[in-house]
């Protein structure tokens, strides 16, 4: 059994900063691409980044430039530090991963952190 569980959301001022993290447990052989992505409120989930396992990233354009992914492939970790917060960034913030438990891959979600960027 695979879990992804997300930590580091919370409130912070137009400007400020965040680091969202993304651990992986269970069983698992090996972990694929890891993305993030946020839901706005009343809105679909929406991709906000993503790395490979060679740490190659991409981001949408949205947080290009203020968002940094990245990995830990040691400790089965993502994160996301987030730079110049803004309010339109305030979102339930979810990890994805494809994850390998031996027998190939499958799409595993995160519970979501909420972010919150209000003066």
């Amino acid at each position: 059994q695979v879990q992804l569980v997300e930590s580091g959301g919370g409130l912070v001022q137009p400007g400020g900063s965040l680091r969202l993290s993304c651990a992986a447990s269970g069983s698992i052989f090996s972990i694929g691409v890891m993305k993030w992505y946020r839901q706005h409120p009343g809105k679909q989930r929406e991709f906000v980044a993503t790395i490979t396992v060679g740490s190659s990233t991409n981001y949408a354009d949205s947080v290009r430039g203020r968002f940094v992914i990245s990995r830990d492939n040691a400790k089965n970790t993502m994160y996301l530090q987030m730079n110049s917060l803004k309010p339109d960034d305030t979102a339930v913030y979810y990890c994805n991963a494809e994850i390998s438990s031996g027998l190939g891959y499958r799409s595993y979600w995160g519970q979501g952190t909420q972010v919150t960027v209000s003066s």
